[in-house]
């Protein structure tokens, strides 16, 4: 039994250019209309999370900068020290040469965990860079991020369902992208959008015929309708 949902939001309940899938929120009103909870699992920060929560009214917390934020019920826990990710990006901006240049994402100075960068200079480039730094490096589609390798979505989902009292095998996740890879494997049932990587694809237990927030909307009515 399904007892919540855990949904990425760029690419998975937004299009490709970040807009709100009408779909995929009436498929989170119908869900918690049962009494289901919606996680939210993303990459962007915490303000926006929260924005986006209170919005589409999901209540079972969420899980912003790629794990290295939690949040439910009001309490928040920062599990990702940013300072690795600084370091790495400060390597980055001082001893290689971009061009263009590296740069932040906007609202960066609200980031408490990570460090994200625009996507205007090659993700593989920038692995290569980083490999001896201790952090991950993630391709969002969306951004690049500098991540505390010691925390992940799916690392921080299991520390939320142990809030909300449940076990992440009774999660439903839905996501598109490579960051999404941890927290669908640690999830009770695995399901990837259409527009989903080819990794995350070969992990799930559902690939969706429906992109983006369609794609959601079918999950739900497969698996909980």
């Amino acid at each position: 039994m399904i007892k919540a949902v855990a949904l990425d939001v760029d690419g998975t309940i937004t299009d490709k250019t970040r807009k709100a899938c009408i779909s995929a929120i009436r498929a989170i009103r119908t869900v918690e209309g049962m009494g289901i909870p919606v996680v939210i699992v993303t990459g962007n920060i915490s303000c926006f999370v929260n924005a986006v929560s209170i919005l589409f009214g999901t209540t079972g917390g969420f899980v912003a900068e790629n794990g290295g934020v939690v949040e439910f019920q009001g309490e928040k826990h920062v599990l990702g020290d940013i300072g690795k990710c600084q370091g790495a990006y400060d390597f980055l901006r001082s001893n290689m040469a971009w061009n263009p240049p590296v740069e932040k994402v906007e609202y960066s100075n609200q980031r408490v965990s990570e460090v994200a960068l625009k996507r205007n200079i090659p993700v593989e480039m920038v692995k290569d860079a980083l490999k001896n730094f201790e952090v991950e490096v993630y391709d969002s589609k969306f951004a690049i991020h500098l991540t505390d390798p010691s925390v992940n979505k799916g690392s921080s989902l299991e520390f939320l369902a142990g809030k909300m009292g449940i076990k992440t095998g009774d999660i439903m996740a839905v996501g598109d992208s490579e960051n999404d890879l941890d927290f669908l494997k640690a999830s009770g049932v695995k399901v990837a959008v259409a527009n989903a990587v080819s990794e995350l694809k070969d992990i799930a237990d559902y690939v969706t015929e429906k992109p983006y927030g369609d794609g959601v909307a079918e999950a739900v009515e497969r698996f909980i309708l």
